[in-house]
Parts: C-alpha cells; sequence; structure tokens
C-alpha cells in the first residue's frame, strides 16, 4: 500500500495570486496573506506574479488564462463577496465558485480557493486577517500541499 500526501513546500515552484479589486479593503489583506503563506513556505518572491483583476466575477477567466499558459504549478484565487438585497450575490457566487472548478479540472492544476462569500462586511475582516485568520493564507497552504501532491502522484508514475 502507498499512501501519499502534499506538504506545503513552495522550493522551485512558481504560483500566481488572482485577487479581486472589489472589497479592495479586503482582497488586499488576503492577496497580503497568500504572499505571506507562500513566501513562508519556501516560494521565492520572484516566482509568484499577483494578477488583479476588477472583481469576483473575474476570477476564473483570469485563472484560466493564467492556467492555459502552463508557467504556475498552482494558482491562489482571493476575492470577497458580501451579500446585499438582491440575487446578483447568489448568482456571482455560484458562478465564480463553478468557473475556477472548471478551470481547475480543464487545466488539471491546483486552485487554492480563497473567495469570501459572506453576509455581512464584519465576516470578511474576520476572515481577511481578523478572528477566523486569513482566508488567503489558508488558500496559499491548500495550493502549496496541492501541488506538492501532484508532483509526488507524477513521480509515482515514473517509480
Amino acid at each position: 500500500m502507498a499512501e501519499f500526501n502534499g506538504v506545503p513546500n513552495g522550493e522551485g515552484r512558481r504560483y500566481a495570486v488572482v485577487a479581486s479589486r472589489f472589497n479592495n479593503n479586503i482582497t488586499s489583506a488576503l492577496a497580503d496573506g497568500a504572499m505571506d503563506a507562500l513566501v513562508r513556505h519556501g516560494c521565492a518572491s520572484e516566482d509568484i506574479d499577483v494578477v488583479w483583476v476588477p472583481g469576483a466575477w473575474e476570477l476564473p477567466f483570469a485563472a484560466r488564462r493564467l492556467a492555459a499558459t502552463e508557467r504556475y504549478n498552482a494558482l491562489v484565487v482571493v476575492g470577497a463577496v458580501i451579500r446585499g438585497g438582491t440575487p446578483h450575490f447568489d448568482y456571482i457566487c455560484t458562478e465564480t465558485s463553478r468557473g475556477l472548478s472548471l478551470a481547475s479540472s480543464d487545466y488539471d492544476i491546483p486552485i487554492g480557493f480563497g473567495l469570501l462569500t459572506c453576509d455581512t462586511m464584519e465576516q470578511a475582516e474576520e476572515r481577511a486577517g481578523g478572528e477566523h485568520g486569513n482566508k488567503g493564507w489558508d488558500a496559499a497552504i491548500a495550493a502549496l500541499e496541492m501541488s506538492d501532491l501532484f508532483e509526488r502522484l507524477d513521480g509515482a508514475d515514473e517509480g
């Protein structure tokens, strides 16, 4: 029996952080958290590209474009959608999530999911470095682990 686990190791790997500018006070903190996690886990800062898009809706399209380049071991996507008084929230959250899932499966690349979908700004603040940590950091850790796992699984095919 073989068992495989990824570890958060960015040494010698390239990553892109894709961040939404909408709700910038939240998304900047998420992007900073993601970059901090990547660097603290061995990724050289010159091996991290940061791509800003207007809003959450654009995140999957940028992720697809970046994945198509085959330059990156994984992507980290961060954004914040705050519920308002219309169903717009539901459409954006659902389709952005679906688009990122499709980008990941279509291009066989891990995507750390750091899209906050909160009812209030307070909830978002708690998840962007507040009481609930930094979900950008968490998304980067997931991307680091998954890119390491993929490399281990690829190596297992060769052995």
